[in-house]
């Protein structure tokens, strides 16, 4: 696979103060690789640094220090900015223009025209699936619906690195199904396909490969299986029909008790304990096993340690 996007020690200070004076660092020595047809999601929480590093990367910012190159191309410079395609957290678009008219005018900017034109704004709305709404005025739209016009105009000049801050905003249930589906075909495509979130299921439906930043740093990198396998689990049994002596009884030998109902309890047994002797336990004291399940690390669990 071919390097898409390479970024070395990035740095961004930011002045504070009255007069200036004063520095905040929002992004301290950064260093990322992507290569293509890869879904890279860059997590953290608010004010980590996640959307200045995406307009380092699009070049709306200029860094502190470091570097970053587009294939091979500096950010900012014209075949940089022509390889991106790029989604803002929140667009603001012309609204008495329809969907069509306003990707023509993309489009446009990008340099197509004619029928190239006409058949690049077609499959851009296809791919978000905008089908009568796309020639209705944009103030008529739904957030969701502006949030579908905006990937569309991420895609129209079919770039090879599409940038997505937080693309999920907006969406329902079904059109956050959509832009997943649509992201995964990206990828087969061969696309490279960098978005922020704080929705972290939907990076570790996607990604391949993430990085964690915490006040500017990134605290964790790599393949999702990679870092949670980290994290040892142990069980979680669930028994019925436990009275609460039964239940304190048990607890000495859990990590984790939660009663789920009357007579209803969750245990969490320690990492690298088999559930088969606690569940004789439960069947000694009188209870009825629900279920026994390995507990596994998510990508949740990762980022509260590294983030906390």
């Amino acid at each position: 696979m071919s390097l898409v996007l390479q970024i070395e020690r990035l740095t961004k200070d930011f002045p504070t103060g009255r007069l200036g004076r004063g520095r905040h660092r929002a992004l301290d020595d950064v260093t990322l690789a992507l290569s293509s047809g890869e879904v890279f999601g860059l997590l953290g929480p608010n004010g980590a640094g996640k959307t200045t590093t995406l307009k380092l990367i699009v070049g709306l910012l200029r860094p502190t220090a470091g570097h970053v190159t587009v294939l091979g191309h500096a950010a900012g410079a014209r075949p940089a900015r022509e390889a991106i395609g790029f989604l803002p957290e929140h667009p603001v678009f012309y609204d008495h223009l329809t969907a069509e008219e306003l990707l023509a005018y993309f489009a446009g900017l990008c340099g197509m025209t004619g029928p190239e034109r006409t058949r690049r704004v077609s499959a851009a709305l296809d791919d978000v699936r905008l089908d009568e709404a796309r020639r209705r005025p944009l103030r008529q739209y739904s957030k969701g619906m502006l949030q579908r016009v905006g990937l569309a105009q991420a895609l129209v000049h079919d770039p090879a690195l599409i940038i997505l801050d937080e693309p999920m905003s907006g969406l329902d249930p079904i059109g956050r199904r959509d832009v997943r589906e649509l992201i995964l075909r990206l990828r087969d495509a061969g696309r490279t396909v960098l978005f922020s979130s704080h929705i972290l299921s939907d990076a570790e439906a996607l990604c391949s490969r993430v990085a964690i930043l915490s006040r500017g740093r990134v605290v964790a990198r790599g393949a999702i299986g990679d870092l949670t396998s980290k994290h040892a689990g142990g069980w979680e049994v669930v028994a019925a029909d436990l009275s609460p002596a039964a239940a304190t009884s048990l607890q000495q030998t859990a990590t984790r008790v939660t009663r789920i109902a009357h007579g209803r309890y969750s245990f969490e047994l320690p990492a690298g304990e088999r559930p088969e002797p606690f569940i004789a336990a439960v069947a000694s004291a009188g209870g009825t096993l629900v279920s026994a399940v390995p507990v596994r690390a998510t990508l949740e669990d990762v980022f509260v340690e590294r983030v906390s």
